[in-house]
């Protein structure tokens, strides 16, 4: 019997995107079969503000049996048990992601590590380093199935027929769920705006007649900031997320949000001849160091 790779998915669509391409590299590249744990993230339903969604893409859907899941009150005693142990094992049954001392991350070699014939993986890992060597095979199955998407979506001409920039601001990014810290939330989103006003400035001298659309997962207060007459809010009722998430193929340039839901929309589409701005300094929302692509304009 095959070897089995397990990885652990949760949080948020772009979170849960990094999660399965860096399992899907890492298990081609180990040569093990690669299969979806669904419940484990999300069983503690009380504190979850989001759920799963890689259902909705091209992926095959591959479930461990129950017996291979951590997702009871339990059974995820155990897992913190079995995990304690895999510290004094030579072949590790646990895969996951290391921070140092700062809480800061950066790629590593994943499959370079000794592993036993069933492997649990956990982590963000994000970076396209862990993934790049299988980016046309990511291309094809992070594409939303076409019964989640809604066919006459007033935007989809708009964003195709401008040369159009998409924009992402996330808000409320310190104080969702268990987390409140709202004035964290606040300067977060001023700092975005002031971002992409200089990116702004950026795409108006680089490209001819740019069109803005803004793409968020709140509007409030946003049109305070930029006019509707000059950007257009990308406002989708009905299955929010992956509509939201469709709609940035159509895109011919990208002002990346600091949001992973926003660089995954940079980063599938496949205009040959895209720009890709993204927040310089520290606006980051991820705590890997090799978070943005090298390729993309720091602004």
């Amino acid at each position: 019997m095959k070897n089995k790779l397990i990885v652990r998915i949760a949080e948020g669509l772009g979170n849960q995107l990094f999660m399965y391409a860096h399992a899907y590299s890492l298990s081609k590249k180990i040569n093990y079969d690669l299969y979806i744990d669904n419940t484990s993230g999300y069983f503690k339903k009380k504190n979850q503000v989001r759920s799963y969604e890689l259902n909705k893409f091209n992926i095959d859907h591959n479930l461990p049996d129950k017996k291979y899941k951590f997702d009871t009150f339990l059974s995820n005693l155990n897992r913190n048990l079995l995990k304690k142990i895999d510290i004094f094992k030579k072949n590790k049954s646990f895969l996951i992601e290391q921070r140092n001392k700062n809480k800061i991350l950066n790629y590593i070699n994943t499959s370079k590590e000794n592993f036993s014939d069933l492997l649990y993986v956990e982590g963000h890992y994000e970076s396209e380093k862990y993934f790049k060597d299988f980016a046309n095979d990511l291309k094809i199955k992070f594409a939303v199935k076409e019964n989640y998407i809604k066919k006459n979506n007033k935007y989809i001409d708009l964003i195709k027929n401008n040369n159009s920039v998409s924009i992402g601001i996330r808000q409320h990014r310190f104080s969702e769920g268990n987390i409140k810290n709202i004035a964290k939330s606040t300067q977060f989103t001023k700092n975005t705006i002031n971002y992409i006003n200089k990116a702004v400035s950026f795409f108006k001298n680089k490209i001819s007649n740019p069109k803005f659309f803004i793409w968020s997962n709140d509007f409030t207060d946003l049109s305070n900031y930029f006019n509707e007459n000059e950007f257009t809010f990308i406002k989708n009722d009905n299955n929010k997320s992956i509509n939201d998430f469709n709609l940035f193929k159509y895109s011919k340039h990208f002002i990346v949000g600091p949001t992973p839901f926003h660089w995954w929309g940079a980063w599938l589409n496949q205009n040959p001849n895209k720009i890709c701005a993204r927040p310089s300094g520290d606006l980051n929302p991820s705590n890997n160091k090799d978070f943005w692509p090298e390729s993309w304009t720091s602004i």
